[in-house]
């Protein structure tokens, strides 16, 4: 018998199923014909909502950034908490792949053949995640803590320098990723003219983490 689905719970299916089929195959190496019969839908259903395979994709990282972005700005929303613990607290949040953010199709992200999602997540992260930055950046600086003319060009280039640097397609020897986490903190410092080693103890517990 014939399952008719609402739109909406339909579409997230389809997302739901092109996750964990990318997440295992990559994007790649999944077929519209594997989203259909992992389904068991009509090729006309599937386009109804979805144009094609990478509309798919789009719409799959869409979704998990808003997760990730909401939660970004939940806890940037703390008040009460330190500005720069707030800082330490986000950057965590976001690097953790739970259950509800796709943890098999984040640990796809970074192989090379998965350019285009990497890219594709990167960029949505960038314009959900900058504003959040700012906003914290501008907050430091009303406590004294730092100070710059271009918040937000600061805070665009703290996250490309800091995703590019220390993605994980980057190969560094523990060395070499000691030296640079050092290095980020020195410029950070001196990009927000902030007092030496302040970046510290809100810098390193995030790679420590990346670590695990």
């Amino acid at each position: 018998m014939r399952v008719v689905k609402e739109a909406e719970e339909r579409k997230n299916e389809i997302l739901d199923v092109a996750e964990r089929l990318f997440g295992t195959k990559g994007f790649d190496g999944t077929s519209t014909s594997d989203i259909l019969n992992e389904i068991g839908i009509a090729r006309g259903t599937l386009y109804y909502h979805f144009k094609s395979k990478e509309e798919i994709l789009d719409a799959m990282i869409s979704r998990m950034m808003s997760r990730l972005i909401e939660k970004a700005e939940a806890i940037a929303a703390q008040k009460n908490v330190p500005v720069l613990e707030r800082v330490t607290m986000m950057m965590l949040a976001l690097n953790v792949s739970d259950g509800n953010f796709g943890q098999e199709f984040l640990k796809q992200i970074h192989n090379p053949q998965n350019a285009l999602m990497h890219q594709k997540m990167e960029k949505s992260l960038l314009s959900g995640i900058n504003p959040i930055i700012t906003d914290l950046i501008r907050e430091g600086m009303e406590q004294g803590i730092c100070q710059t003319d271009y918040p937000e060009e600061a805070a665009e280039m703290t996250f490309l320098y800091a995703n590019t640097v220390f993605d994980d397609l980057m190969e560094h020897s523990e060395e070499e990723k000691q030296r640079k986490i050092a290095a980020f903190i020195y410029n950070l410092e001196r990009l927000l003219n902030m007092e030496q080693d302040s970046m510290k103890a809100a810098v390193i517990p995030i790679f420590q983490n990346s670590n695990k």
